[in-house]
């Protein structure tokens, strides 16, 4: 049986941390920023966790 490929992609867009949560930079942060306030641009500067049945189906694409 071969072995797993990691999902390319989905590498390039998330990290697993040491502790095994999945990180994530959050959307709308590419474009446009003059339209948003500051408090917004402030919060889509950070990442953000995957949790739940999503994070456990990106570390098995992941192969984590």
């Amino acid at each position: 049986m071969p072995k797993q490929k990691t999902h390319k992609g989905l590498s390039k867009r998330v990290k697993i941390t040491a502790s095994g949560k999945v990180k994530r930079k959050r959307s709308c942060g590419s474009h446009l920023m003059s339209t948003k306030n500051a408090k917004r641009r402030r919060r889509i500067r950070g990442s953000a966790l995957v949790t739940g049945a999503l994070g456990k189906s990106i570390k098995t694409m992941l192969n984590k």
